[in-house]
């Protein structure tokens, strides 16, 4: 299915790089915004925009894939304040995974007419760059129409979860399971290793039996499954997406195994030789 809207992608890191370039292979017109100099994103440099006013100037889609409610606060209204350089802007759409109150709460802020959709995506790096993400959709069914052809460039499982808000919601809940697969995963390689069991071994046992996780099975292609907790990195990411999902439940629920996951990915530490 063709597409004929003008998208943007505003950060371009290790996620947006891949999901725009895929874009691009499926014929669309895409152009991306970062912080970091254009020269730094080889064959996709033509297509960065030295400011977020100049990407947002006429585009119809813009994708967030930046870091963090603050990052998307000086995307959309602070800092780049796209939202009023955007004057052909139709379609907000939302890939980083935020609090679902945070959605609920940013909805009635935007202009008249501009549709949200909330569309978290899983899958790490290397399916960003495979264009095989997994997508979490929440929004009204007619825009969403609308827009699966990107999601189909970039994804090979679209999951349609509802109203606006409910992909954020399912993201959340998700990697808080994801999560806790990483911190458990990791802490059984530290004890094999310190049992002087092989963990190469190990892991493909997991693969074949009730231990199995995604971390667990695609462990070599993981991009950060060696490194240890940085707020800069993607651990951090990983501790962020887990105390946002627990910004969205009630208070009374965060003891225990949920914050017993923030402490465990909190303390993650690069594994020797990584």
């Amino acid at each position: 299915m063709s597409f004929d809207l003008r998208v943007g992608v505003a950060g371009c890191g290790r996620m947006g790089l891949g999901m725009a370039r895929a874009m691009v292979g499926a014929g669309i017109d895409v152009s991306g915004f970062d912080v970091r100099p254009a020269a730094e994103f080889g064959d996709f440099a033509a297509k960065m925009m030295p400011d977020a006013g100049d990407l947002a100037a006429d585009r119809q889609v813009m994708l967030s894939v930046v870091r963090d409610v603050a990052q998307t606060e000086a995307l959309l209204f602070d800092d780049q304040a796209v939202l009023r350089r955007a004057p052909d802007l139709q379609y907000l759409v939302i890939c980083s995974t935020l609090s679902p109150r945070y959605i609920a709460d940013l909805a009635p802020r935007l202009p008249e007419g501009l549709a949200l959709i909330d569309a978290p995506m899983s899958g790490a790096q290397i399916a960003a760059d495979e264009a095989r993400l997994s997508f979490m959709l929440g929004g009204a069914d007619a825009d969403l129409d609308r827009l699966m052809p990107l999601f189909n460039a970039m994804g090979t499982n679209i999951h349609r979860m509802g109203g606006t808000g409910a992909g954020m919601t399912a993201k959340v809940l998700n990697n808080f399971v994801g999560a806790s697969s990483v911190a458990a995963t990791r802490q059984a390689l530290s004890w094999a290793n310190d049992l002087g069991l092989d963990e190469g071994r190990l892991l493909a046992l997991m693969n074949d039996s009730s231990g199995q996780t995604w971390f667990g099975s695609n462990f070599d292609q993981i991009e950060f499954a060696n490194d240890g907790y940085d707020p800069s990195n993607t651990v951090g990411i990983l501790k962020k997406d887990v105390e946002s999902c627990l910004d969205a439940v009630d208070p009374k629920d965060h003891p225990g195994l949920p914050l017993a996951i923030v402490n465990a990915v909190g303390a993650l530490r690069p594994r020797r030789g990584s």
